[in-house]
């Protein structure tokens, strides 16, 4: 069995193992209290502390430990926002923020504040000066992932923090996804991890906020970690998650260099063995050990379940695989296809020869999975027209036509909307248009998607009787 999905949760690391089990002698008892037992474990609990803030590159009195990753955004952005509210209660995020963020940014507009929402390319990367031009008089805080979970894009964290700082506002870096791999560059205000994502134990995330940075923990005051997180520390795990992150952080450049050329061998043989497929994600830019990737013609949730009896645990942000069936907002900011969506995330250890399986399988379960949904024969990707130089996305009145097309898709789920608009479109004469009437928010991406991926022409789109119409027109 692979467990390809580090990006999820890593497998315990070694030293982290070793440290949790010897801290767990020696940890167990009140840091706060003056007797041996609390002496002991306070000088673990510090120490800790001084490792993690050495890892990320801030003052040890500046770091604290929490619960989860989770707790420590909620932490972080409550705290801030709170300390600035005679600022205003404005929130900048990125469009691809991890759900933790923009579930606490939604929370905050929703008490009365404004969220603004900077797009991305389709890349997954926000341009430093789109993010500068966001930021407003009554901005109270900023948010920007260092690198991105689903696609491992990284962001430009730097150029953004510095133009927060011109402006005063501060910038609060997600760096769960990239802190195993180094600290995060820039003059950030305040940062969250997870220990979870570099191999150390669940249940420990971190906080750090710089000195001069305004900040008031919310809800009921607590001695404990500055009074930024209420409850006992967990020292056995604290210690744990310190050591791995050490450990991880010497063996970096080493891992990133052996696993970031697997990642490239998957990057290129991918679309070689695989007909229409899409790499997403910045080539260059980008974390070494994630890639990710989606299938045309593929229900995401059959393909990961075929992975799994061939022996590869991977994940996806196809909407195929979601409970809500609405695909994953960073594939739907980046304005990617959605459906059949694979990441690859793989955790240190990873052998080629464990690649070079996971290639030789998947060819295999992507064309079982198409034959399920009796989808149409691969054909070549051409390039795309060169007109128009964008897609006609407003909604409005579509092109007539004497005899005009229609697929009735409504009520099926990606990605047979797209399949049954395949199966149709060599009877279009070219020129001519092809409507979709498509309930399912896929198509949305899937459609366009499949235009370029086609290098036929999206129409637009506008509202039908029940659900959206789609509009492709045909050039070849």
């Amino acid at each position: 069995m692979s467990y390809f999905d580090s990006a999820s949760s890593a497998p315990l690391h070694p030293v982290a193992r070793q440290a949790l089990q010897a801290s767990l002698d020696e940890g167990w008892a009140d840091p706060a209290r003056l007797y041996r037992e609390g002496r002991r474990a306070a000088l673990l609990l510090e120490s800790a502390r001084a490792a993690a803030a050495e890892a990320v590159g801030c003052r040890a009195d500046e770091l604290v430990f929490t619960h989860s990753g989770t707790q420590a955004v909620h932490a972080g952005m409550s705290g801030a926002l709170f300390a600035r509210r005679r600022v205003g209660a404005h929130v900048v995020v990125s469009a691809v923020e991890h759900s933790s963020v923009l579930h606490a940014a939604g929370h905050a507009a929703d008490a009365g504040g404004s969220l603004t929402e900077v797009p991305v390319g389709r890349g997954g990367a926000v341009s430093p000066g789109g993010y500068a031009d966001a930021l407003r008089a009554d901005t109270a805080l900023a948010c920007l992932q260092s690198a991105n979970h689903e696609v491992g894009t990284v962001q430009p964290v730097a150029e953004v923090a510095g133009a927060c700082r011109e402006r005063g506002v501060p910038l609060l870096v997600d760096a769960a996804q990239s802190l195993g791999w180094g600290p995060v560059d820039g003059p950030w205000s305040l940062l969250t991890a997870s220990a979870h994502k570099w191999g150390g134990p669940a249940g420990v995330g971190l906080l750090a906020v710089r000195k001069g940075v305004r900040f008031a923990p919310q809800g009921p005051a607590d001695e404990r970690e500055s009074g930024r997180v209420p409850g006992f520390v967990n020292i056995p795990a604290v210690v744990a998650a310190a050591a791995s992150l050490r450990a991880v952080r010497e063996e970096a450049a080493e891992e990133a260099r052996r696993l970031g050329a697997l990642v490239d061998l998957i990057r290129a043989r991918v679309p070689e063995l695989v007909p229409d497929v899409e790499v997403v994600g910045d080539p260059v830019a980008r974390l070494p050990h994630l890639v990710t990737f989606s299938c045309l013609y593929v229900d995401g949730e059959t393909l990961l379940h075929a992975l799994d009896r061939a022996g590869f645990s991977v994940s996806s942000g196809s909407s195929c695989t979601s409970d809500t069936l609405t695909p994953s907002h960073v594939l739907r900011a980046m304005g990617v296809l959605s459906e059949g969506n694979v990441r690859v995330s793989l955790p240190r250890g990873t052998e080629r020869a464990d690649v070079e399986r996971f290639l030789a399988v998947l060819p295999g379960a992507v064309a079982a999975v198409r034959a399920q949904l009796d989808a149409p024969a691969s054909a070549p990707v051409r390039a795309a027209a060169p007109e128009p130089a964008a897609p006609e996305r407003a909604p409005g009145p579509l092109p007539e036509q004497e005899e005009p097309m229609v697929v009735d898709a409504l009520g099926r789920r990606c990605p047979i909307p797209v399949i049954e608009l395949a199966k149709v479109f060599g009877r279009v004469p070219v020129g001519g248009t092809v409507t979709v009437l498509s309930d399912d928010a896929a198509a949305r991406l899937d459609i366009p998607a499949w235009c370029e991926m086609r290098g036929q022409r999206y129409v637009g789109e506008r509202p039908a009787d029940r659900g959206v119409a789609y509009t492709v027109r045909r050039l070849s």
